[in-house]
């Protein structure tokens, strides 16, 4: 799974390999200048504390003699720096290193704008592919994750990819390569102090390991606990009228602290982790040092084996090396933090729709027969079965209700007819072809749904009645509002059509909610409309005004009422009566009247 991550997060880096060939490039720059600058700060101490003479002399006689490597960077390093004069060469060397710096920094900064350039880049390409999935998957998907979660891997789990693609990056780029040179200059100047100072890398790569690949199985079960905390946070936010209505803060309250404690004992340990990984490798390179200082300044001052100036040089390498080791260590903390949340991310972008339009699937041009049900079987992911053996057919311009006790499948077969879910056993069709062999968008833009819970958005009243029209006049627009009895109160409006509803409507009353949603679907006058108990939660005003909208909206249209209230019904050419996922009995409300079995008891309850 590990190699997957990596070599799917390399494929998104790899298109912009200019501008990572480019912050390559300009590492290296920056590695060599880094060194240089060390190297030119050694030379300055060396200089202040050896007398000038001294200094000229040793120059001389090292000229046409035949010299190691590390005597050969010193001759070179001298033949830039000295003057005729000690105010003239400290003038140099100040200069010098003064331009060392700058251009090192210059080419930090290069390196550090293009790659941060591809990484917000990468961010958002992927915060879009997220974005973008959701809105391919099917509702099957959604029943079964939380939106809490959800959100947590768009924002949380991405976030955490970004420092892991960001700043870590940038570190592992440049880090490597700045530890490598440093070695290698410590072995220019001295083998033998240059081998005792590796025993710090095999120690440090291994706490790194271990730490790194505690921190990651800490950080995957860390995000899926934020998410548990956003969920909460989510569903008490949108039920926060019930949680005031019943009394029940303290419960949330304390069901929400429960979950942050959990949250920060996970963070906590993780913490500890990563916090004991820099300790422990600062830890080691100290002592490390302090055996080096002990073993080198015996060299310099007892056995008269190395130069002053060479061990000088060799200290502030070997400290400069600690810093970049130092920082591998916080580097691999943050890439397995990133690496748990890039898995969680792929698990959602690897997530299949389940309700996909064939290849080669037609559009549907024209609706002009029917809907026909045939011996249509379904089931949920777990559970038992819900509809049996549906079989009923839905003329053209026909109003056609479905009705029965709740969870007899009424809800079910509207979905099914739009096919939010697919059937699992026989067929549904529409002028007599499979509605699974028809394109998809086309199917759904044949039809209108207007359901008991009204979707709304946090807009103006125009943007909601015109949501995914893209084309329409005022006049189109007033009189769908018009007929669809809301144009009266939407005129009372501060801004009328351009009034902001607030979320999900809340600015609105039941009634008047409805009736935006009505009136969206009357604008987008599908030939097929399903009304899934649009008017149960309303008062009697409410419905009543509703119904007439919903009689406006029904004329010359296909339509499939699911209704609770058998009163609403009565008037349809055909009633369907479902009971445990099984029809019943099938007729007009006279006929099933007629027949006294369970639409008759139901009618008779409810009218009593």
């Amino acid at each position: 799974m590990s190699q997957n991550i990596y070599t799917r997060l390399g494929k998104l880096v790899l298109p912009h390999w200019p501008l990572l060939l480019i912050s390559t490039l300009s590492a290296l720059i920056y590695v060599v200048f880094n060194s240089l600058s060390i190297w030119l700060t050694a030379s300055f101490i060396n200089n202040i504390l050896t007398d000038f003479d001294v200094l000229i002399r040793n120059q001389q006689e090292l000229s046409g003699s035949i010299l190691s490597l590390n005597d050969q960077l010193k001759f070179w390093t001298n033949e830039l720096i000295l003057r005729d004069t000690p105010r003239e060469t400290i003038k140099v060397l100040c200069l010098a290193i003064l331009c060392v710096f700058l251009i090192k920094n210059i080419f930090l900064y290069i390196k550090n704008i293009t790659l941060s350039y591809i990484q917000f880049n990468l961010i958002t390409l992927i915060r879009k592919r997220l974005y973008s999935h959701f809105h391919s998957l099917s509702l099957s998907f959604f029943d079964n994750k939380k939106s809490g979660e959800l959100t947590s891997i768009v924002v949380t789990d991405v976030s955490n990819m970004r420092v892991a693609l960001g700043t870590s990056f940038h570190k592992i780029l440049v880090e490597p390569i700045n530890i490598i040179t440093f070695i290698v200059l410590l072995f220019i100047i001295n083998v033998k102090l240059a081998l005792y100072a590796l025993i710090i890398v095999p120690l440090t790569l291994g706490i790194i390991f271990w730490i790194g690949s505690s921190i990651r199985r800490k950080s995957r079960r860390t995000a899926q606990q934020i998410a548990g905390i956003m969920g909460i946070i989510t569903e008490i936010l949108n039920s926060i009228r019930v949680v005031k209505a019943f009394g029940t803060e303290e419960f949330e309250r304390k069901r929400f602290n429960e979950e942050q404690n959990r949250y920060y004992q996970l963070i906590f340990r993780r913490a500890k982790l990563r916090l004991t990984a820099s300790p422990i490798t600062e830890t080691i390179g100290a002592f490390i040092g302090v055996v080096l200082l002990w073993i080198g300044g015996m060299d310099v001052l007892v056995h008269r084996t190395m130069e002053s100036e060479d061990f000088i040089r060799f200290i502030l390498i070997l400290f400069s090396v600690l810093g970049p080791v130092r920082l591998l260590s916080n580097i691999s903390v943050e890439i397995q933090k990133g690496i748990a949340s890039a898995e969680r991310v792929f698990d959602i972008l690897d997530t299949p729709p389940a309700i996909i339009s064939k290849p080669d699937a037609p559009a549907l041009d024209e609706f002009l027969k029917g809907i026909e049900f045939k011996a249509v079987g379904f089931k949920y992911d777990e559970g038992d079965a819900v509809l049996h053996n549906i079989t009923f057919s839905i003329s053209r311009g026909e109003v056609v209700a479905l009705v029965g006790p709740s969870g007899a499948g009424k809800s079910t077969v509207a979905d099914l007819v739009s096919r939010f879910y697919d059937v699992q056993s026989g067929v549904i069709e529409i002028d007599g072809k499979d509605i699974r062999d028809i394109d998809l968008r086309s199917l759904r833009g044949k039809m209108g749904i207007v359901t008991q819970e009204t979707i709304l958005f946090d807009d103006t009243i125009e943007s909601n009645i015109a949501y995914g029209i893209s084309s329409y006049t005022q006049e189109q627009l007033e009189k769908a509002a018009k007929t669809a009895n809301a144009y009266d109160f939407i005129q009372n409006q501060p801004n009328g059509f351009k009034t902001i509803i607030g979320e999900k409507g809340v600015k609105l009353s039941g009634g008047q909610k409805q009736r935006l949603a009505i009136a969206r679907a009357i604008l987008r006058n599908p030939p097929i409309l399903i009304l899934d108990e649009a008017t149960s939660s309303l008062d009697t005003q409410s419905e009543r005004q509703v119904q007439e909208a919903l009689e406006h909206l029904m004329q010359d249209r296909t339509t499939l009422v699911i209704a609770h209230r058998l009163s609403t019904v009565t008037k349809a050419d055909k009633i369907v009566v479902l009971d445990h996922g099984e029809i019943k009995e099938e007729g007009t409300h006279q006929d099933l009247i007629q027949q006294d079995g369970l639409y008759g008891r139901l009618y008779h309850i409810q009218l009593s």
